[in-house]
């Protein structure tokens, strides 16, 4: 039997929500809060500028001295986001965001964001393949040591 090889795509979150680099840092958790997600897709117009996490929010309202209500987006994303094709192996995706800590992988077609692929999704994937597979979870003692 041919098993088409398990790609990003297939498991990404598509179309992300986007968010202007000079959007407020309250207006970026009220849009966060409204589409229920935890990250947002920095753009400049069609250009991608970065990623912004919820935790890059708070850590920006957390600093000495800072000033959340006026911050803007851009100052607290990260301006090089892991981006990945289509194609991307989903093994590969994955093992890169643990050895990179990175918490999302934006999916890239030339210059066109095509979806983000989260440690959420990757949770689900892992769910939906073990489930594909035949294989109870439950039946395997994981130990994370």
């Amino acid at each position: 039997m041919f098993m088409r090889s398990r790609v990003i795509v297939d498991f990404m979150t598509a179309d992300p929500v986007r968010i202007a680099s000079d959007a407020p840092i309250p207006g970026a958790h009220a849009l966060m809060r409204e589409a229920n997600v935890r990250h947002l897709v920095v753009m400049n117009g069609t250009e991608l500028l970065g990623v912004v996490s919820q935790r890059d929010l708070y850590v920006i309202e957390t600093l000495a001295g800072a000033e959340p209500e006026s911050a803007v987006v851009e100052e607290a994303m990260s301006p090089d986001p892991y981006v990945v094709p289509p194609t991307a192996p989903l093994g590969e995706v994955a093992r890169t965001m643990l050895e990179k800590h990175c918490e999302s992988a934006l999916v890239v077609d030339g210059r066109e964001v095509l979806g983000i692929f989260t440690t959420s999704d990757a949770l689900r994937a892992l769910a939906e393949l073990l489930a594909n597979d035949n294989v109870d979870p439950e039946e395997h003692d994981i130990s994370f040591q």
